[in-house]
């Protein structure tokens, strides 16, 4: 689809096809655990795919603001989805970011188009939420090419991506922490060896596989950036992108929770007396505390994506706080939610029981919790991130 789309047009369009979509199939993919790609296609033919890209080769040109709030109104409908779009955004920012003209032409160009999707693949079983110590091994040919060897795990959109930004260590005996290198594999490439699908509690579309890669080669062009000077893409692109993808994911789950609670409250009545459930001022009090924690978060990640878009002051102390407040936000929300309601939202197959499952997820997606609270204290003492 040609023709960029200001801010408001792609949130419109956005909203149309998580009703018509993502909606309607959010329960099949959380009962099945099959990837959405009846979604996914539905964005990308939409022209949603290049929402990072630059309007010059096809893109939208937006930024992490756009992110989040696309991400946001897909989670309210099929959090899985929101996942595994966001990620293709996030791919899509780290791919583009120093992008040599034949990476524009082999990946973005077709990003762009609506003809490939990609993904990130940094997080390894040895090293945990510390995605940015890999240990999978770039190894320089004589050609001046590489051979990829290593194992990830988590990859969303497992086996099903047209392309995967992987990081890997090019082995030098005094390499420092943080000194890796990004390449893109293509997804047909040989020398990827996919696992058995991952069976979560929740997000249970996104594919989250794990790979072996063994012997995988690759063209020196592929490389992104200069070989070591990752860190720079880890707190300037993939760390601010993966935020805002996952924030406005988990506060989309977060606001439909709140949307259930306040039609449950709105259209329930007791049988003995005929009052509605918004007459009582206990449950009046909690549905508005609710609704200012989820507001208050909502601006707070608004807020953030801004300074991030605009480089604004303290711009990754507010990110890193973002994802940490999105994460109690949800779970509470939920939660409280499901207590304000009752039985009723106990219900095997009601959307609370695949809202809880996709929240609790938010703690533990790197990077976690209790690593962005680490960086947000270092980034407000002037100490160095990854320092020990």
């Amino acid at each position: 689809m040609n023709g960029s789309l200001d801010l408001d047009a792609i949130l419109a369009r956005t909203k149309e096809i998580a009703l018509n979509e993502l909606a309607p199939r959010a329960r099949e993919i959380d009962e099945t655990g099959n990837w959405p790609e009846k979604s996914i296609r539905a964005l990308q033919k939409a022209g949603l795919g290049g929402l990072v890209l630059s309007t010059g080769i096809g893109g939208h040109g937006q930024g992490l603001l756009a992110v989040a709030k696309v991400c946001e109104i897909l989670g309210r409908h099929c959090a899985s989805t929101a996942m595994c779009f966001g990620m293709h955004l996030v791919g899509s920012a780290v791919i583009s970011a120093k992008a040599t003209p034949e990476q524009k032409n082999c990946f973005l160009i077709p990003i762009a188009e609506g003809d490939h999707l990609t993904t990130l693949s940094l997080s390894e079983p040895g090293t945990g939420a510390h995605f940015y110590i890999p240990e999978a091994e770039l190894s320089r040919e004589e050609n001046g090419n590489y051979i990829l060897n290593g194992t990830k795990s988590f990859v969303t959109n497992g086996s099903f991506a047209d392309s995967y930004v992987v990081s890997a260590v090019i082995p030098e005996p005094e390499a420092l922490v943080g000194h890796f290198s990004c390449v893109v594999v293509p997804g047909q490439s040989d020398g990827m060896e996919w696992q058995k699908p991952w069976s979560g509690i929740g997000m249970k579309g996104n594919s989250s596989r794990d790979v072996e890669i063994k012997n995988l080669h690759l063209p020196a062009r592929n490389l992104l950036g200069e070989p070591g000077d990752q860190i720079w893409y880890v707190f300037e692109v993939i760390t601010p992108y993966f935020i805002m993808a996952m924030a406005g994911t988990y506060l989309g789950i977060a606001t439909a929770a709140l949307e259930e609670a306040v039609d449950h409250l709105k259209t329930r009545a007791y049988s003995h007396s005929g009052i509605s459930l918004s007459q009582k001022p206990v449950l009046q009090h909690r549905i508005g505390k609710l609704w200012a924690k989820v507001e208050s978060v909502r601006q707070l990640i608004y807020s953030s994506a801004e300074k991030g878009d605009t480089g604004g002051n303290k711009a990754l102390l507010s990110i890193l706080s973002s994802k940490a407040e999105v994460s109690d936000c949800v779970v509470n929300v939920v939660n409280e939610v499901m207590t304000l309601m009752g039985g009723i939202s106990y219900g095997e197959n009601a959307a609370l029981s695949r809202h809880l499952r996709d929240a609790r997820a938010s703690h533990v997606m790197s990077p976690t919790t209790e690593l962005v609270r680490i960086w947000a204290g270092r980034t407000l003492l002037d100490v160095p991130l990854l320092g020990d």
